[in-house]
């Protein structure tokens, strides 16, 4: 019998569809998740005191974060399509396998871009110019793997911008005390996650010659990622100080610091499905934060 499951939608869907539906990694949605997270926090932070969070602007940077993940990925395998093509997890992606050519993949981006236009536009216009601003690190991020051993830092800038974005669609403009320490826990906590993701591809990646965090680090991996949910803790707790937060919200702040405790604790970072576990679970971290929100605001 099929599950009710994101792959299991893409494996039903017409065989011409497939490959494209494959290239945004809509069969893999913990990294829409991960993406759209940040924004109904700050959605949720904005929110005037005792009331949900606007349940329109959810939907529609919902759509916009499932549309700006897919496009992210599509440029993503352009630019490493023959990198793809030499680690076992990435080989059957659609351009590393030759199921569509480029040309396909840059019109399919195009429509991607274009839709995703369509919900910037609904935004009034501070977020317009927001979130357009966000554009030159999604095209730049795929190179940064090429020149530093920091690319998951510029994920976590790129990935991150919907606690800026969310804020603005809400209020105008940013509150700068609140959306930086936001969107600054948000870094550390992709640096957190994506460095667990690479830990999965580490054996490829010194082969092929591309650099990650889980390179640099390599067995002081632990003490990093702590240090960085540290930093993410304490900026949670600036920015819910800013906002005049309540208990609710620092309740929901601790429980995170225990989730990323277990998780660090018990990684082990030399088995690639242990990392993918300990990656994926990264949802919770943002769906306990975001409920600590709603009721904090509540």
């Amino acid at each position: 019998p099929r599950s009710f499951s994101a792959a299991e939608l893409v494996r039903a869907a017409p065989a011409p569809l497939q490959p494209y539906l494959r290239l945004m990694r809509l069969h893999q949605p913990a990294g829409t998740w991960l993406l759209y997270l940040p924004c109904t926090w700050s959605i949720g932070l904005a929110a005037a005191p005792g009331c949900l969070p606007d349940w329109r602007m959810l939907s529609l940077f919902g759509v916009g974060a499932v549309l700006m993940r897919g496009a992210g990925c599509t440029i993503n395998d352009m630019w490493d399509r023959d990198y793809d093509r030499q680690v076992a997890r990435t080989a059957s992606r659609p351009l590393a396998a030759g199921d569509i050519s480029t040309f396909q993949s840059l019109v399919f981006l195009g429509g991607q871009l274009s839709l995703a236009l369509c919900v910037l536009l609904c935004l009034n216009y501070y977020s317009i110019i927001l979130g357009a601003a966000s554009l030159s690190l999604v095209v730049t991020y795929p190179l940064m793997k090429r020149i530093t051993y920091w690319p998951q830092l510029v994920l976590g800038l790129t990935f991150n911008w919907g606690a800026l974005l969310g804020w603005s669609a809400i209020r105008g403009s940013c509150e700068w005390s609140v959306c930086l320490p936001l969107y600054f826990a948000g870094v550390m906590w992709t640096l957190v996650y994506d460095t667990i993701y690479a830990h999965q591809d580490k054996r490829d990646d010194i082969m092929i010659g591309v650099k990650s965090t889980a390179l640099h680090f390599k067995e002081d991996t632990k003490q990093w990622l702590s240090g960085f949910s540290l930093a993410m803790l304490l900026s949670l707790c600036v920015a819910g100080m800013n906002c005049n937060q309540t208990f609710p919200y620092y309740l929901a702040v601790a429980a995170i610091g225990a989730h990323l405790a277990h998780q660090i604790y018990t990684l082990d970072i030399d088995k690639p499905e242990d990392c993918w576990k300990k990656f994926a679970s990264n949802r919770t971290v943002g769906i306990l934060l975001f409920i600590g929100i709603v009721l904090g605001n509540l």
